[in-house]
This record gives structure tokens, C-alpha cells and sequence, in this order.
């Protein structure tokens, strides 16, 4: 559990600024052209295993390197004290709350966008033309449910938030990555839709940053961020 107000907190562990920037520019490269790459060879009907490993080695496989690099080299070499990379049984409990709270927000900024007419695409918009595509299909819910969210943890709530929190009050560094984990999803193709688009995912960014801050470790956002991506996967192929 969290500590509770009457008990001292720890200094929140930070990363190079520098570091950081890096590892950002990095994410940001990789998770636009590998799903690029793997929806363009759609049609190429490989097998599942293959598309798992194109949209996880082009997209995450670059970021790992990038965190273990900043682990390496501006930390102790461990990620469990460098990026929060720790497990914790009550993790099982704190991670559906985590959740929960990310839906809510999720729902809050839908409400936000309806009420102002605020241009939305789904960054899962196009995703239904694979359904007969089971190869491509497999790969990118294994990647979404179980890749993206450790990597992306490790990256945005591990090296990031700590890479701000460098330079900037805890408020701030939730923020500013949480700006970046909904920019790392811009795609050029969706035009004034990314509008919309970036204001659920920043909203979600920014709770399991502030999850990430309070408990000192990744584990609750990444059980969290593997239930929220599942339940899309889940809607998107069983219920449309």
C-alpha cells in the first residue's frame, strides 16, 4: 500500500533530463513506423508469430534498449531502482484501481470531447479491416495486452516521469509525460482527429503517472495499462 500521510515519504528517485529527451525522440520514432509496417503487410497473410515479432521489435524493441541504456548508464544498472520496476502482491488490487480510475478519466474526456465537438479518431479506427486477417489480428492483441504495457510503463512512467521530475515539481513531471505518452500516439494520417485522440490519451497518461508517483513503482500502471488495452481489443473485435 501507498504510504499514508503520517508517514515520511521518499524523495521520488530522478533520471537525466538529458536521458529523457532521448529516450522520447527514440519512442516516439519506433511506435509510429512499426505500425506502420505491420499494417501495410497485412495483406501479406505471415503468421501470427511473425507480426508479433514485427510489431514488437520495431516498435518496443528499440524502446527496451533505450531504457536499459538510461538504466545503465544514469542509474544504478537495476530497474527495479531506476525505472520502479518492482512487483508487489497487493500490485494484484492496486492495478484494477488503477484502471478503474484511467476509465474514468477516459470517460470524463470523451464527455469533454462530445460536449465541445472536439475532432476524435480511435487510434484502433482501421483495425476492423484485419478481422480476416487472423495472423495480424493475433500479433497486435498480444502486443497491445501484454508488450505495450510493459514497455510503455517502463519508458513513459519509468524513465520519463523521473527524467522530468529532475526539473520540474511532481504536478509538472505527471503532466509532461503524460502530454508525451498521448503525443507518441500522433499519427499524421488522422489529421484533426488526433485532437481528440490525445486529450483521452494524455487524461490516461496522466493517472498512471500520478499512480506511478504515488506507489514509487510501474507494476500497478502496467497491470492497469494491460486492462485498459485489453477491454479495447475486447470491444473492438467482439463487439463491434
Amino acid at each position: 500500500m501507498p504510504p499514508t500521510a503520517a508517514e515520511p515519504r521518499e524523495p521520488h528517485p530522478t533520471l537525466s533530463w538529458r536521458a529523457g529527451l532521448l529516450v522520447l525522440v527514440v519512442t516516439a520514432a519506433a511506435l509510429v513506423g512499426s505500425r506502420q509496417v505491420v499494417l501495410a503487410l497485412a495483406d501479406v497473410e505471415l503468421p501470427a508469430l511473425a507480426y508479433f515479432a514485427l510489431a514488437a521489435g520495431l516498435g518496443y524493441g528499440p524502446m527496451v534498449a533505450a531504457a536499459f541504456w538510461v538504466s545503465r548508464r544514469h542509474g544504478l544498472g537495476r530497474l527495479s531502482d531506476d525505472l520502479g520496476w518492482r512487483f508487489r502482491p497487493l500490485d494484484l488490487v492496486w492495478g484494477p484501481v488503477v484502471w478503474l480510475s484511467s476509465y474514468i478519466g477516459t470517460v470524463s474526456a470523451a464527455l469533454l470531447i462530445t460536449a465541445f465537438d472536439v475532432p476524435f479518431t480511435s487510434n484502433a479506427d482501421g483495425l476492423q479491416d484485419l478481422e480476416g486477417h487472423r495472423g495480424a489480428v493475433v500479433g497486435l492483441v498480444l502486443t497491445a495486452v501484454v508488450v505495450a504495457p510493459i514497455v510503455e510503463e517502463l519508458v513513459f512512467r519509468g524513465v520519463l516521469l523521473r527524467a522530468f521530475a529532475s526539473r520540474l515539481p511532481a504536478w509538472a513531471a505527471v503532466a509532461a509525460q503524460a502530454v508525451c505518452f498521448g503525443l507518441a500516439h500522433f499519427d499524421p494520417s488522422r489529421g484533426r482527429g488526433n485532437v481528440g485522440l490525445l486529450l483521452v490519451l494524455t487524461t490516461v497518461g496522466a493517472v498512471f503517472g500520478a499512480a506511478a508517483w504515488i506507489f514509487r513503482r510501474i507494476a500497478p500502471t502496467v497491470i492497469a495499462h494491460a486492462l485498459l488495452n485489453g477491454v479495447a481489443m475486447l470491444a473492438l473485435f467482439l463487439l463491434d
